[in-house]
């Protein structure tokens, strides 16, 4: 196993240039890249019509997801949002549409309001800082995608899906044992089978 205060300082390094390069993004560029990724939608990912397909709202300079939801939500399939219940915990997810209004969660988070059903997503659109081509992903630190993908693939299965710009990836994400992978990744340039990159 890696030595885990070495993985933790490269994560730390990563993190610190994966924001750099995400800012220094133009806006246009990050316009357009939310409306290609919407182009390709997830037919790729194989998923049953009527699936529940998790997504988030975007925050500072990731990648907006909200055209590609609102384009899956016309072809059928339902959506989510993610709660944050306490550090430490899985995210869970409320049904969401698009319209439906947002409350104020803590870090700047906006989540479906408290009446909105609790629903197990069938795929997870994640966000990310950097991914390589295996797949893996290096978020802002707090593992809750790590946690959430690891729980559903244990007990239901789940599609995780990462959505980046192309200038994203890397030649490899520092990783330890608990870190997961995604199954895909999405970009402008189209989707990547994470599967493939081995």
């Amino acid at each position: 196993m890696a030595d885990r205060n070495a993985v933790a300082l490269a994560k730390q390094n990563l993190r610190s240039t994966a924001k750099r390069i995400r800012a220094s993004l133009p806006p246009d560029l990050r316009d357009e890249a939310a409306h290609r990724i919407a182009g390709h939608g997830i037919g790729f990912a194989g998923l049953p019509q009527g699936a529940v397909v998790a997504g988030y709202i975007a925050i500072g300079e990731e990648i907006d997801p909200l055209p590609l939801l609102q384009r899956i939500n016309r072809e059928g399939y339902r959506l989510a949002l993610p709660l944050v219940r306490e550090k430490g915990a899985p995210l869970s997810f409320r049904a969401w549409q698009p319209g439906d209004p947002l409350a104020e969660a803590r870090w700047g988070l906006r989540e479906p309001l408290p009446d909105a059903p609790e629903v197990e997503p069938d795929a997870l659109l994640v966000p990310l800082l950097a991914f390589d081509a295996q797949g893996y992903r290096l978020g802002y630190g707090g593992g809750f995608y790590d946690r959430t993908i690891a729980m559903a693939r244990s007990s239901r299965g789940l599609v995780a899906i990462g959505l980046a710009y192309d200038e994203q990836e890397v030649p490899a994400v520092p990783r330890l044992d608990f870190d997961q992978r995604l199954d895909w990744v999405l970009t402008p340039s189209g989707p990547r089978n994470c599967a493939e990159g081995e």
